[in-house]
């Protein structure tokens, strides 16, 4: 028996296998963030013949001073969601299901890019990246709640089949999640709770806007792996809020430290935090991590590490990576 192969069935999703491709930044958008002909190319390659069960579009910015880079897809205004569309349509053409990462930049963005001054938690410069950014208001951070809102929507009417909120890798709700760069003294700073306050609202905000039914994911950046950063036990109390509030798929990955974490390699070196979040939710646990051969996602699946496998970068490298593994398998 195959565990990569076995689909997964959830009360708001089906996946005909285990294997995900997780959002990686293309930078092959328009430079207004819309989607052109290259973006559809590459994921038409990518999704061929549908062995991936689940394709994770990459982070796409839901405010212009939310963005994170050039070319970066949008979601921040419905003139978009012709061209998601379209996206939507190329990857179930192909037989996956798709999801779309929605995501602001907050302190990891660039004044020259964004025109304006980032905004974060508080007055710190981000560990990974960015300019000096300024602390956001209540209403501001209100206007951003609603800002996930009006792009989860637009996810929605474009016809994707779930929406990934993204807290990892630095960017803003990630920065309200560590201790890092979050040293604000009202309701959305101090102990775990407060740090999480404005994910509760945004995962609140997305469901309203897309209904009880839709899939909603959300990246979680689950240690910073860096001294006073955020450690596994916030990340645990974290995705059992998460759990309450109606995520129906956690994607785990790193915080501060990004995707890859130095001195920690294999295949699947956050298996320890996947392990870690799977202990205290019942809802499924996407892995991703240095995964580059099959054997190993059969085996991380099997000794019970995760539900979902993330395979990134050799995806990226190999298109038939996905079709050489299935068949394997077969």
């Amino acid at each position: 028996m195959s565990y990569l192969l076995n689909p997964l069935r959830t009360d708001s999703i089906v996946l005909h296998n285990r294997l995900v491709m997780p959002p990686m930044a293309t930078a092959k958008a328009e430079s207004n963030g819309k989607v052109n002909q290259e973006v559809l190319d590459y994921y038409k390659e990518k999704s061929e013949g549908g062995y991936i069960s689940l394709i994770i579009v990459e982070h796409s910015f839901i405010k212009p001073e939310g963005k994170a880079s050039e070319n970066q897809l949008s979601v921040s205004d419905d003139s978009v969601i012709e061209g998601l569309q379209k996206l939507a349509d190329i990857i179930h053409q192909n037989g996956s299901k798709a999801a779309m990462q929605i995501n602001h930049a907050g302190s990891a963005a660039n004044k020259e890019i964004i025109g304006t001054i980032p905004v974060a938690p508080s007055v710190i410069r981000n560990p990974r990246r960015g300019d000096m950014p300024r602390e956001l208001t209540s209403n501001e951070i209100a206007n951003i709640v609603q800002a996930f809102h009006d792009a989860a929507l637009r996810v929605k009417k474009a016809g994707f089949d779930g929406v990934e909120i993204h807290s990892a890798h630095g960017y803003l709700l990630n920065q309200f999640f560590s201790p890092l760069t979050n040293k604000r003294t009202d309701e959305y700073g101090g102990d775990i709770h407060n740090r999480i306050r404005i994910h509760l609202q945004v995962i609140e905000a997305v469901r309203a806007a897309v209904g009880k039914d839709f899939p909603i994911l959300l990246r979680l950046g689950a240690s910073d792996f860096m001294e006073g950063g955020t450690t596994i036990q916030d990340s645990q109390i974290a995705a059992k809020e998460f759990e309450k509030s109606g995520i129906n798929i956690l994607d785990i990955s790193g915080g501060f430290s990004g995707y890859t974490v130095p001195g920690l390699s294999g295949q699947g070196y956050f298996a320890p935090l996947t392990e870690a979040i799977k202990q205290v939710v019942s809802i499924p646990v996407i892995l991703t991590g240095g995964i580059t051969e099959v054997q190993a996602a059969e085996q991380l699946l099997a000794e019970g590490k995760a539900d979902l496998i993330g395979v990134g970068r050799a995806i990226l490298n190999n298109s038939n990576w996905a079709q050489q593994a299935i068949k394997s398998l077969r």
